[in-house]
């Protein structure tokens, strides 16, 4: 069933805002393709495309899931989609921009009660980074007071009167035609100007692909069927023409004729090549060696451990061996599979554009790449947006304790817009991801999975310390306690050290006051000193420490007794030289729609933060701002609050900065109370 030429192959993504109806267009498609039969629905929870127990409480798509059929279309040619339907909601973003990376298009859905939304636009970025050929499909034209022609209208002002032209047309019965398929004398009489005026302009974009087609239309001549059809899908794969369809899932209107403009319009993998990492074009012949990538892992609770990849050239098929040059390790190919919610398939081959789960890898993961042996064929790893919103985790009861780290690990081996990080300064076991929802599904996740039951909290700052002047400290370690003793001196000075500067330690021993065999003993109980701060016990950051004078003794000198020496010379040090408390900064970049410009400019100022910058970036508005990591633990929930889901940001690690001392008294207060307890 699946051996259908690549030629014909269509392989894209769904796209779109959470609730834009992409996971309902993919049940309609299922059922249209006869992999179901019944058309689901996410509402009601019989969905074949969100049919997890998150994906069902939650009501909304979590995770990007495959699915593929074949499909005789309108001119009778048959055709096999394979797509990827993806999240809307801002928190699982990864898994949209790993569909967006593997497929060869992007169909994105707007929804014509809504519109253009800031979901809408991050599927829009997605597709322009990799300028993948694209369609946008209007969605829910049963509701009311919606209109096709003012969705289109937006779309064309935000994206391109010329190039975002309607395909599939609603009609005044509520129907829909495909402008291409549909003989002269069917379409209806109130559409028969403007599908002709529609029909004109794709004939002038068909031909604008070509220098001997453009020759012909300057001239008069008419394109030919096919020269006609090349041109349209020329046009489309250099995202110089935005195919636009007009459907509604519940009123089973315009769903066949999208489809059919997709197998017409869309690109096969021949047209849309990639390029591994050394820059070399991977063609997707059936003769070439087998390539592929990873772009997702997951556990599945029967079968195992599946990987999913997208094959871009060559044959894959069970029992074969394969290379993965990410790990230098070889795999057995056992069992290949195609995934259709839960349904599963067994293939016995697969070729380029397919997306196919492989059981049983050992030493293969996320982002890693897959060839024949001797080939070498590696792809540059997918990047994901870095995680935004932190949780403080710890076993709900003790059972757990042991079981919370492999669970931990696990999920985010399958999800990479998530990162476990052990902070060695808060002593906390610390889970990232993209916001609040995002974290929460990742815990029921793996209660649902592992049994593993976590609390969570706001975590703590990972302050550090400095010094803002000079000191000099001195210590002789002298013990005796029978037999041999112990004995080091150290005099030391400290200075405040540049970030930029590479050295840390100065010697500046003269004379043999210490041996040269006991220096890296001191330079080691710099190190330990250094670890544990007077303040709040944190690492003390950018200090110079010269040594400069000591003592030892032949017998009793030992490299445990300069040690012990340097520490605390070092400590003593630190205190006469006004150390500080530093806070990591955050550099913040805030996108939102024009209106709450003036609301998170305040909160931001509100959280300490410094606004560096504003201006339009997509149709939208970015700020960009330093702010304390401590101002930002719940800034996720309170900027979905204030825009009511419209606004995203980002945010990276920038530098430390002095933390003000009235913030400083009681952090330093907070330290002594617990330390004392």
């Amino acid at each position: 069933m699946k051996n259908i030429p690549i030629d014909n192959v269509r392989n894209f993504a769904l796209m779109g805002h959470t609730g834009s109806g992409k996971t309902s267009l993919v049940d309609s498609i299922l059922f249209k393709l006869g992999q179901v039969d019944r058309v689901g629905s996410p509402e009601s929870g019989t969905s074949v495309a969100d049919w997890t127990e998150e994906e069902k409480a939650h009501q909304i798509s979590i995770w990007a899931k495959p699915f593929d059929g074949v499909y005789t279309a309108a001119s009778r040619k048959i055709r096999r989609l394979v797509m990827i339907d993806t999240p809307g909601f801002a928190d699982f973003i990864g898994q949209m921009v790993a569909a967006a990376e593997v497929t060869d298009a992007a169909l994105i859905t707007v929804d014509a009660s809504s519109g253009i939304q800031v979901g809408t636009q991050r599927a829009w970025k997605a597709a322009e980074k990799r300028n993948l050929p694209r369609g946008i499909a209007i969605t829910c034209l049963d509701k009311d007071d919606t209109s096709f022609d003012n969705t289109l209208l937006d779309i064309k002002e935000r994206w391109g009167e010329d190039r975002c032209v309607a395909m599939v047309l609603p009609t005044s019965d509520g129907k829909a035609i495909d402008i291409l398929n549909t003989p002269a004398d069917q379409v209806p009489d109130e559409l028969k100007d403007r599908v002709k005026g529609i029909k004109d302009h794709l004939i002038e974009l068909a031909a604008e692909t070509d220098d001997s087609l453009m020759e012909k239309y300057f001239e008069g001549e008419e394109l030919t069927a096919d020269e006609f059809s090349e041109g349209l899908r020329k046009s489309v794969h250099d995202a110089h023409l935005i195919p636009v369809f007009a459907t509604s899932v519940k009123a089973d209107m315009g769903v066949k004729e999208t489809m059919d403009s997709i197998s017409r319009l869309f690109p096969s993998p021949h047209d849309y090549p990639v390029r591994c990492a050394e820059g070399n074009e991977i063609s997707a012949e059936e003769d070439q060696p087998f390539s592929g990538q990873v772009w997702r892992c997951y556990n599945d609770a029967f079968i195992g451990q599946l990987t999913f990849v997208r094959i871009y050239s060559g044959v894959l098929k069970p029992g074969m061996e394969i290379y993965n040059p990410t790990k230098n390790q070889k795999e057995k190919v056992s069992t290949i599979l195609y995934v259709d919610g839960k349904k599963t398939t067994e293939a016995q081959e697969a070729k380029a554009g397919d997306i196919v789960a492989l059981t049983k890898l050992k030493n293969t993961y996320l982002n890693d790449s897959l060839c024949s042996p001797g080939s070498e064929i590696q792809f540059e790893p997918i990047v994901f947006p870095a995680p935004v919103t932190a949780y403080a985790v710890e076993p709900k009861n003790k059972a757990d304790a042991d079981k919370i780290g492999q669970a931990l690990h696990r999920a985010t081996d399958e999800d990479p817009s998530t990162k476990l990080v052990h902070d060695t300064e808060t002593h906390e076991l610390v889970l990232w991801g993209m916001g609040d929802m995002h974290l929460e599904v990742t815990l029921e996740h793996i209660k649902n999975r592992s049994n593993v039951e976590m609390t969570h909290h706001t975590p703590k700052v990972a302050y550090m310390e400095t010094i803002t002047g000079s000191g000099d400290g001195h210590y002789k370690h002298k013990k005796q306690s029978g037999g041999r003793g112990q004995y080091g001196e150290c005099y030391i000075r400290i200075r405040p050290k540049d970030p930029s500067e590479e050295e840390w330690f100065v010697n500046k021993l003269v004379g043999g006051s210490i041996p040269g065999n006991f220096v890296p003993a001191c330079e080691k109980g710099f190190v330990e000193g250094l670890t544990n701060g007077p303040l709040v016990g944190s690492q003390v950051i950018n200090v110079q420490v010269e040594l400069y004078d000591g003592s030892y003794h032949d017998v009793d000198s030992s490299e445990v007794a300069f040690k012990i020496a340097s520490s605390r010379a070092l400590h003593e040090a630190i205190e006469k030289a006004n150390p500080v408390l530093l806070e990591p900064i955050m550099s913040v970049k805030v996108i939102v729609p024009d209106q709450f410009m003036g609301d998170i400019s305040g909160l931001l100022n509100t959280k300490r933060g410094r606004i560096l910058g504003m201006g339009p970036e997509d149709g939208l508005q970015a700020i960009t701002a330093d702010v304390p990591q401590a101002e930002m633990f719940k800034f996720c929930s309170e900027l979905r609050s204030i825009t009511s889901g419209q606004g995203s940001f980002e945010m990276e690690f920038s530098r430390h900065e002095q933390l003000p001392a009235h913030l400083a008294s009681k952090v330093i207060g907070e330290a002594k109370a617990a330390k004392e307890e």
